[in-house]
């Protein structure tokens, strides 16, 4: 390596060397931190003290770890095809140009987004009350069963799901993108077969905006498994406050992000909570895994034959 090259290294990294401490001291320290820790006994007040594998032991024969996993799963393998599913749907509706106020029913869609995660939950808090909930009120005006939502533990993750559906906005601005790079040549080849809306839908618009189905599916996922603030303020919102209303009734909101929380911030259990967010990073890393070898041949991908 010669002088100049040398210097211009050196020039280099003293450019980026303000990301560099970033990066190591934000990123690489405190997960490599995390993984020794995750080996220990570590309570915060007193000096780690090594164990081995005792943690993920532990954790196999924790409930509260079952419990927390049963419900994220839930909630993944439910709310998420759901939530994408209804984006899919209103961004087709907002791709009709004849539609009168489009920017504005757009602006509409997307304004949950732009609210505090904090106030969105006890919005719906209030909403799915079942004393003076919107919702309810119009269930019972209707006929239908007024549903305890996050009072009960079998419709507490319903309540969940419906706030997630509310809040696809950003999912629904990722679709109007991708339906703007459908060729409208195609629709019309597809006119002159005869083929109606649907089978348009189904087999012009799905197949060309695959790769953004399954971006939404797959960061959906993610974003599930580190489920924490809306279930941490329904939770205290609807129960009240204390040590033992994390959670929701019945654990029926004990996500696996919220159980993490407990571990390392109420329990102070900072060895076994590291363990616990191991095992999550291997759990998102198999589920991204799968949903890639799965949808493999089902994707298009533009300039594929």
């Amino acid at each position: 390596m010669g002088r100049q090259t040398r210097r211009n290294l050196l020039a280099g990294l003293l450019f980026i060397s303000p990301w560099l401490l970033g990066f190591f001291g934000l990123y690489v320290y405190p997960a490599l931190a995390s993984l020794y820790y995750s080996f220990t006994d570590f309570k915060i007040l007193a000096a780690p003290r090594w164990v081995g594998l005792d943690n993920y032991q532990a954790i196999l024969n924790d409930p509260l770890f079952w419990k927390s996993l049963y419900n994220t799963a839930y909630l993944t393998l439910l709310g998420v095809p759901l939530a994408v599913l209804c984006a899919l749907v209103i961004a087709l509706l907002l791709n009709v140009k004849r539609i009168v106020g489009l920017s504005i029913f757009r602006t509409i869609f997307y304004l949950p987004v732009v609210l505090p995660t904090v106030a969105t939950a006890v919005l719906w808090i209030w909403l799915l009350n079942p004393q003076y909930g919107l919702v309810d009120q119009a269930l019972v005006a209707v006929g239908l069963p007024q549903p305890f939502w996050f009072y009960d533990p079998d419709w507490a993750k319903a309540g969940i799901i419906l706030m997630t559906i509310w809040g696809v906005g950003d999912v629904v601005i990722i679709y109007l993108g991708a339906l703007q790079g459908v060729p409208r040549e195609l629709y019309e080849s597809a006119e002159v077969e005869g083929a109606g809306i649907w089978a348009k839908v189904r087999h012009v618009t799905v197949p060309l905006i695959s790769p953004a189905i399954l971006f939404n599916l797959i960061t959906g996922a993610i974003g599930t498994f580190q489920y924490f603030t809306q279930a941490y303020v329904v939770s205290q919102g609807t129960v009240g406050t204390g040590f033992a209303a994390v959670g929701g009734v019945g654990n029926s909101l004990l996500f696996y992000g919220l159980n993490l929380y407990n571990y390392a911030f109420r329990y102070f259990q900072i060895g076994y909570a590291s363990a616990l967010a191991w095992i999550l990073l291997l759990i998102i890393l198999a589920s991204t895994l799968a949903l890639l070898w799965v949808s493999r041949r089902r994707v298009y991908y533009g300039g594929e034959r």
